[in-house]
């Protein structure tokens, strides 16, 4: 078989009937792709993208650390000495940072000096991270305008954005046949959810997280400073439209905005 195709999950039907180990799932997989049913193409790893999709992974990790930091230097302050809670009161994340990396403990009571330096260090780790991430936007951003600078063109799409819903398209983006194929992708196509005379909508579970969190990002930005997007809000609430149904429209029409923005296969 070609390396270019791969056969996808295993048969549900057998796994429900038989189990699941690493013998039965190769042999769901080669008789789905004899048959032509499991047929879909890999998203690729060899090209700018998986570069983009490499930096992301380590920016993200990056970025969670540096949240966690804040939130481990804010717990010892609450529960530190009074002078300590009061000095750096209503500070900003940046500004916390900052501060107590700046910190010259002075040796005397004992849990006292220990909190110092527990605030200084991570301080200094969360310059240390900031510098991190520096450095790695520095390298996403070019490949991302290199790769698709229309879509960093989109109202709402910045570098991040940008390099999640290209990393959800991969390197070979003509595996994706249609727009419509792209949007059951990020999980914003609507399938039906039941039966009956009432026809129910919901979100496609199976769709890629990281593109529909992307859509997410855009959707909220337009809402709040987009003069169409905001408009568009404002008549389909007086249809009667709720705000989760109508973030679910946006972001079906923002799918299909972002596809003709994909790189050309």
């Amino acid at each position: 078989m070609s390396r270019w195709w791969r056969a996808g999950r295993a048969d549900r039907q057998d796994r429900r009937r038989q189990g699941k180990s690493d013998p039965l799932d190769a042999v769901s997989a080669a008789r789905g792709a004899q048959s032509g049913r499991a047929a879909g193409r890999p998203k690729g790893r060899d090209g700018a993208v998986e570069a983009i999709r490499a930096l992301m992974v380590a920016k993200r990790s990056a970025r969670h650390e540096r949240t966690q930091t804040i939130n481990q230097a804010r717990a010892l302050i609450l529960t530190g000495p009074d002078d300590l809670r009061e000095r750096f009161a209503g500070h900003s994340a940046a500004e916390l940072a900052e501060a107590i990396a700046a910190l010259r403990p002075r040796p005397g009571d004992a849990a006292a000096y220990a909190i110092r330096v527990a605030l200084r260090e991570l301080g200094r780790r969360v310059d240390f991270l900031d510098g991190q991430l520096e450095r790695l936007d520095d390298l996403i951003v070019p490949l991302v305008t290199a790769t698709a600078p229309g879509l960093l063109s989109l109202y709402g799409v910045g570098p991040d954005t940008a390099a999640m819903l290209l990393v959800a398209a991969g390197d070979r983006p003509e595996r994706l046949r249609s727009e419509a194929a792209w949007a059951h992708m990020c999980g914003v196509a609507p399938i039906p959810a039941s039966s009956g005379k009432v026809r129910r909508h919901r979100l496609n579970p199976g769709g890629n997280r990281e593109a529909n969190h992307a859509l997410w990002r855009i959707v909220i930005t337009r809402m709040s400073a987009h003069p169409a997007t905001r408009a568009y809000v404002e008549r389909r609430s007086k249809e009667g439209l709720c705000k989760k149904e109508i973030i679910r429209c946006l972001k079906r029409y923002v799918a299909r905005e972002v596809y003709h923005h994909l790189p050309a296969g």
